[in-house]
């Protein structure tokens, strides 16, 4: 299954260079890159009241000036967003207990500098679906408490008493 066509991939790092590089790595595989310069500039826009609607996942610089990329991620988790956008860090400075730490809080992956373009890419897509998935699925709960909404009381003594045989 291939990332809806309409996925972004938003990309969190200080560096001009280095999001112009991973942005023009994105479109070469036909996906939407969105980039920003530190991890202010995208909580601003979570702050906003953003919320994901259409299929995401991050990159994530794990060091910037200001707000660090853990910080964010910290924030991300406490907002409940790390399943509908999958976080993928980025590190040229990884070290393996931050990087365990991190994918067991919730983090998608965690790539060290310099990393193989193709397989990151490949994760962003892996990414990209899983938080298809996630949307797919929290669609389909909002449908299903809509319908239960409906129903009359009658009708869910009903079905209450089909669910209990």
């Amino acid at each position: 299954m291939q990332p809806a066509s309409n996925a972004t991939v938003f990309i969190v790092d200080d560096d001009a260079s280095v999001r112009e590089a991973l942005a023009w790595l994105l479109r070469s595989r036909h996906l939407l890159g969105e980039g920003f310069g530190g991890a202010e500039e995208f909580d601003a826009m979570l702050q906003a009241g953003w919320m994901p609607s259409q299929p995401c996942c991050l990159l994530l610089d794990v060091r910037m000036p200001g707000m660090s990329g853990l910080a964010l991620f910290d924030k991300l988790v406490e907002r409940g967003l790390v399943e509908v956008m999958p976080v993928i860090f980025l590190s040229g400075h990884a070290d393996v207990p931050t990087a365990v730490a991190m994918v067991k809080r919730g983090a998608f992956d965690f790539c060290e500098k310099p990393f193989s373009d193709n397989a990151l890419v490949d994760r962003v897509e892996q990414a990209l679906r899983r938080s298809q998935e996630v949307l797919r699925d929290r669609q389909e709960q909002q449908q299903l408490q809509a319908r239960l909404a409906e129903l009359t009381e009658r009708e869910r003594d009903v079905m209450r008493l089909v669910v209990e045989g």
